[in-house]
């Protein structure tokens, strides 16, 4: 297929926000806090879509109309793709949705438990108190890779949480365990029964040949996906160019999104994101018929 070339402005936008995350999974600010600091920079639409959870939608609602900011409920769902993990994003969700809950209780059990093994490899590889301390920095119930990484940097492990991902955490090293999530087509089904746009978040950042990515989007397309984040606080110019010839050869939509976890990475705000490249479908097109944000921030006034 025969590609037009697409330009990217230089302008930025500081009032949408389609991927965020809070103390309910691996962020560091409350859901509270994340949306007034998201007002104050001034988002005007903001999603919070913690990981593989919807915990901390309600707070998030009742924050949302004092900080002036339109709350996109949302989820990150964790899957499980030809031996890759890959990140859904459901946006304009129904947090309420009994399909879609069952489905992430099942995932946060096994986040329960792979927590337990990382602290216990961790531990006979000579690191001992792993997963109590990694407990000690979750606010919520769900404990990540990421609190393990900040534990690690605490104890002098590594100089930061990127390096203890390339030294602990990941295939090969010490604290890896692989993942069990949901599958592709499950995932896009949980997504649409709670009446959400299911989108492949930071698609740049998986470690896929051209060929595989093209593989899984197009499994995604089949399996009734309809939005790639286009623009990610993790991508570059030119994988931005690239993921949005993808959304346009894949029919998709175009999300955009921060992927923002706290201010302890000044290199990530909110809502500060470059355009979506031109000749791109907005996601935020497909939310005109699905109110459940106007629905939440009601309910929780």
């Amino acid at each position: 297929m025969r590609h037009h070339p697409i330009v990217v402005p230089c302008v930025f936008l500081i009032n949408q926000d389609f991927h965020t995350h809070s103390t309910a999974s691996d962020g560091t600010l409350t859901p509270a806090e994340l949306v007034r600091r998201a007002g104050e920079a001034g988002v005007e639409r903001l999603a919070l879509t913690d990981h593989d959870t919807v915990a901390g939608l309600a707070e998030a609602a009742g924050a949302a109309a004092g900080a002036g900011v339109e709350l996109i409920p949302g989820v990150e769902i964790s899957v499980s793709w030809q031996g890759h993990t890959v990140h859904l994003v459901g946006l304009n969700v129904d947090p309420a949705d009994p399909t879609l809950l069952r489905g992430l209780a099942r995932l946060l059990e096994y986040r329960g438990w792979r927590a337990v093994e990382i602290g216990r490899r961790l531990e006979k590889a000579g690191i001992p108190g792993g997963y109590e301390g990694a407990r000690a920095l979750a606010a919520g119930e769900l404990v990540g890779r990421t609190h393990f990484a900040r534990f690690l940097v605490q104890e002098g492990h590594a100089r930061d949480v990127r390096e203890v991902f390339k030294r602990f955490l990941v295939r090969g090293k010490p604290g890896h365990v692989p993942g069990r999530w949901a599958d592709l087509q499950e995932a896009v089904g949980w997504i649409h029964g709670a009446g959400g746009v299911a989108v492949v978040a930071h698609p740049a950042r998986y470690r896929m040949t051209g060929a595989k990515l093209r593989r899984l989007l197009g499994e995604f397309r089949e399996a009734g996906g309809e939005a790639l984040e286009v623009v990610s606080g993790s991508h570059s110019k030119e994988d931005c160019r690239l993921m949005a010839r993808h959304a346009r050869e894949f029919g998709l939509a175009a999300s955009m999104g921060s992927d923002y976890h706290g201010p302890e990475n000044p290199w990530l705000q909110l809502g500060r994101l470059p355009a979506l490249p031109a000749g791109c479908r907005p996601v935020w097109t497909l939310f005109e018929t699905r109110k459940h944000g106007a629905v939440l921030s009601d309910t929780s006034r």
